[in-house]
């Protein structure tokens, strides 16, 4: 028998540098969303690749966490949690930095630096530069992080992805799977309706609006057909819900449209969605209302 080689990849690093759009290149589907507003991933999603090699058959368990940010509320502190879990437990820890990051990664390199796994460090975003601008980025992270390894890629054009999966391989341990082989996640479905609202809320919002939302999935009625889901969207002003629903509901409408229109190419059913607004002051402040978030 082939060996099995199985490990936990977490993903790192500042907001808006690609991790999301890395970790949905790597398992070849869209788990996480993807905006181009900083600190849209809340979560600590898993996605899970199986494949085999001549030598070994292997299951990748990627991590996407939250950017790494100063907390300013216990909402961001519950966000951090997520980020250390992942590195604590990371059998490979992935270090995203990109292209345009202003050398302010001091906060990452602090919580990285009592990990003892392998730090793949990747420069994202390299089809927006020059030669010489990637090079003088690799020289600087040799001089003030020294990694295990430096690559370079794109994450949205996939441009070097496959080279990094070879990496990660490189790295991975010898161990049995750590979820039966048909599994692509460990989140429930409810999850992902829930954040592909939230996607579209911070699509077609701006400012403070999508970042003071939470969605909540309160039903999810399957049959062979059809998926009926109810949602509740928390605000924390009403002056808030207001600007969410638009003029006699026509923004909140479309948002709607949207979502549905991605959950049914995710689910691969005909969708039925409601959706209502709740107005709960200061959530984003209270453990007690975040815990029942999932936070």
């Amino acid at each position: 028998m082939k060996d099995h080689r199985a490990g936990f990849i977490s993903i790192v690093g500042k907001p808006n540098v690609g991790k999301s759009t890395l970790m949905n290149q790597l398992v070849g589907e869209k788990l996480s969303i993807i905006t181009s507003k900083a600190q849209t991933t809340r979560h600590r999603i898993m996605g899970i690749v199986n494949g085999e090699t001549p030598e070994f058959d292997f299951q990748m368990v990627y991590s996407d966490t939250p950017g790494i940010i100063k907390p300013v509320y216990e909402l961001h502190k519950s966000m951090m949690e997520f980020v250390h879990g992942s590195i604590e437990d990371g059998d490979v820890i992935l270090f995203v930095t990109d292209i345009y990051e202003k050398y302010d990664e001091e906060d990452v390199i602090e919580r990285l630096k009592n990990a003892t796994s392998p730090i793949i460090l990747i420069i994202n975003k390299i089809d927006l530069a020059k030669p010489e601008d990637i090079e003088e980025k690799i020289q600087h992270w040799k001089a003030v992080f020294q990694p295990t390894e430096i690559l370079t890629l794109s994450a949205l054009q996939g441009e070097g992805v496959p080279q990094l999966m070879d990496r990660i391989l490189h790295y991975l341990p010898v161990h049995p799977p750590y979820f039966p082989k048909d599994e692509l996640t460990d989140k429930p479905e409810r999850f992902f309706a829930a954040e592909m609202i939230r996607e579209k809320i911070f699509l077609n919002y701006k400012k403070e609006v999508p970042y003071s939302c939470e969605v909540v999935i309160t039903a999810f009625k399957e049959s062979d057909d059809l998926i009926r889901i109810s949602s509740e969207i928390y605000v924390e002003r009403s002056t808030q819900r207001a600007i969410l629903l638009g003029h006699k509901g026509e923004r909140i409408k479309k948002v709607g449209i949207e979502a549905r229109e991605e959950m049914e190419k995710f689910f691969g059913k005909k969708v039925f969605l409601e959706q209502y607004i709740k107005v709960e002051p200061d959530w984003r402040q209270q453990k007690i209302k975040l815990q029942g978030f999932g936070y």
